[in-house]
């Protein structure tokens, strides 16, 4: 019978060069791009650091500096060798440009579909929701607007449910129906409350009803398809759900008041998200918040782009105007109603700060996202870097903490600030 009280954590690993894919052709020699040459080896230390703590079944990395791919690497199993996996479980290899979930990072690469809408005149973020999708107005949310949707002021925060049921998330018609239906907070369009899961349905009902168009061919023709990404998809078609890594629940049992708070955020505890995530539904329904799929260089890509001020090789995705838009902080930092701990954020992005922020110390020019607590993607501009780092592992109360925060810091001391790009 196994102790409730232990920790849940993947084998003692061994010999890491045999879980080790590093996509050597794809790496800038750091001295060409100005840095010592010592740089890759310090961060993939850290991150080999991070592994070994037993948290994270897999992770991968793309790092990019002054545009080039300084590394691009992974460690790990993207199938097997879980924390509650048979030894006669197979084992898959996580390799360099194996998809993963994005979790809540997905809503970054959405908040841009959303923006990039406005630019082509088809969506007005001034406009309240209600203009494109009118039964949302119901119970006092006729004055919420696109733009607080995306700055997590829409006032449905979650899904009110007595019993948790993803099979909600599963039928869009339904989840989009709930929400309209919904009283708003008392609050709302004044005060950030995170939407994990539900600002995503919003928007993205407002537009499929704006263009016609189905989500997926909106995100395909508008961001994957220009920067030249293979994986990136909103779900995935069946015949893909064999490809992706799975997701594992990992460290200590969650205990109130953390198992409230992640309830509260969620809408279920952590250990049922990871496994739902893991489902042939979740996998196949279109959630536009939180099932984004891409590997570590693609989503590496899509911050290159927005730190390019919309272009990526010869393709322009945005305007400069609507990234900066994206990026611009929508209100000073506010304790955040339903994360519980203070935050900044845009239009769609969370932002870094001082002296210590999301990614990691002395980044408050930084915007990026985190996707399911493990998660980190964001681009800094005062650095020069976009950064991808893709976790499969769900600790909430682990002895990761010190590791993750030692990488998130030597990948910023890595490179030295300036002003102006």
């Amino acid at each position: 019978m196994k102790n409730p009280f232990r920790p849940l954590l993947i084998p003692r690993p061994g010999d890491l060069d045999a879980i080790t894919d590093i996509r050597q052709a794809d790496e800038t020699d750091p001295q060409d791009l100005g840095l010592s040459a010592q740089v890759p080896g310090h961060i993939w230390a850290a991150v080999e650091k991070l592994y070994r703590t037993r948290t994270m079944p897999a992770i991968s990395l793309a790092i990019r500096h002054k545009g080039q791919i300084l590394m691009h690497r992974s460690i790990g199993h993207a199938r097997g060798n879980g924390p509650l996996d048979s030894p006669d479980t197979p084992r898959r290899v996580m390799q360099a440009d194996t998809p993963v979930c994005l979790f809540s990072a997905s809503k970054a690469i959405t908040a841009m579909l959303v923006h990039k809408l406005a630019e082509e005149g088809v969506i007005r973020l001034h406009d309240p929701v209600a203009e494109y999708v009118p039964e949302f107005a119901a119970k006092g949310k006729q004055y919420i607007t696109v733009g607080q949707v995306l700055a997590h002021r829409g006032g449905v925060p979650v899904i009110k449910q007595k019993v948790p049921d993803p099979s909600l998330l599963w039928d869009w018609d339904a989840c989009v129906k709930t929400l309209c239906e919904a009283t708003p907070r008392k609050d709302a369009g004044r005060t950030q409350a995170y939407h994990a899961i539900t600002g995503g349905f919003i928007l993205g009902e407002v537009m499929r009803r704006a263009t016609g168009q189905e989500l997926d061919d909106i995100l395909q023709t508008r961001i994957a398809k220009p920067l030249g990404s293979r994986h990136m998809t909103l779900g995935l078609p069946p015949e893909h759900h064999g490809d992706v890594a799975l997701n594992h629940f990992t460290g200590y049992p969650e205990r109130f008041p953390i198992k409230l708070l992640s309830t509260r955020a969620l809408g279920a505890p952590f250990p049922l998200v990871t496994e739902i995530s893991n489902s042939p539904e979740f996998m196949s329904a279109k959630i536009p918040a939180g099932n984004i799929y891409a590997s570590a260089l693609e989503t590496c890509d899509f911050f290159q782009c927005l730190l390019n001020g919309g272009h990526f090789g010869q393709q322009r995705l945005f305007e400069r105007a609507t990234v900066t838009r994206a990026i611009s902080e929508a209100a000073a930092r506010q304790f955040d109603r339903t994360l519980m701990v203070p935050i900044r954020t845009s239009e769609g992005f969370m932002l870094g700060d001082e002296p210590f922020g999301m990614y990691g110390p002395h980044t408050r020019e930084a915007f990026g996202h985190l996707g399911f607590i493990s998660i980190f993607c964001w681009a800094d501009p005062a650095r020069d870097i976009s950064v991808a780092l893709l976790t499969t592992g769900k600790p909430i109360v682990a002895l990761h903490y010190g590791p993750l925060l030692k990488l998130l810091a030597t990948i910023n001391r890595s490179f030295g600030k300036f002003e102006g790009r």
